[in-house]
C-alpha cells in the first residue's frame, strides 16, 4: 500500500494502532465474517473507495463469498441472493453511511431487531462506523493498492 498524500501508519502510528484495535474487536465480535465483508463492501461502494473495494472484495472471496453476490451487492434489494439478516444489515449500513439523508430510520432499526441481538446491533454499528472511517482515510489520503495496477494505455 502507498498513499498519494500521507500514509497514516507512518505519520500517526499510535492513531493507526488504535484503529487496528477496533478492527480486531470487530473481527472477534461474533458477527459472521462474510457479513462483515459485505458491510465493508457496501459502505465502500457508497463512498466510492476504490482502495477498500479492492481490499474487501479480496477478503470476502477468501472468506468464501461468491463472485455473483459481490457483483450484485449494489443491487441487493432486487436480488434473491441475500438472506433476511443480511438485508437488514445492508439497509442499516446504507442508513448509517448516508446518515445525513437517512437518519437511521425506525424501520431500518426494527428490521435489525428481528435478526440481531442488542450486542450484535451495537457491533454492527461499530463496524459501519469503522469502515466509513477507513473509507475517509483511504479517500482523503489517496491510498492506492500496490498490486494489480492498471496497465499502461496504448
Amino acid at each position: 500500500m502507498h498513499a498519494e498524500r500521507l500514509l497514516t501508519p507512518e505519520i500517526a502510528p499510535d492513531g493507526h494502532a488504535a484503529l487496528r484495535g477496533v478492527e480486531a474487536y470487530i473481527q472477534r465480535s461474533g458477527l459472521p465474517h462474510r457479513l462483515i465483508e459485505l458491510v465493508k463492501m457496501r459502505a465502500s461502494q457508497i463512498n466510492g473507495c476504490a482502495f477498500c473495494l479492492d481490499m474487501h472484495s479480496r477478503d470476502a472471496r477468501k472468506r468464501g463469498e461468491t463472485e455473483q453476490r459481490l457483483y450484485l451487492l449494489n443491487g441487493w434489494r432486487e436480488s434473491p441472493l441475500y438472506a433476511a439478516a443480511e438485508r437488514a444489515a445492508l439497509a442499516w449500513t446504507e442508513a448509517l453511511t448516508l446518515v445525513a439523508d437517512k437518519h437511521a430510520s425506525d424501520a431500518d432499526y426494527a428490521a435489525l431487531r428481528q435478526h440481531f441481538s442488542d450486542k450484535e446491533i451495537v457491533d454492527l454499528t461499530i463496524l459501519v462506523g469503522m469502515i466509513n472511517l477507513w473509507n475517509r482515510l483511504a479517500i482523503g489520503m489517496r491510498y492506492v493498492p500496490d498490486a494489480d495496477r492498471a496497465p499502461e494505455a496504448g
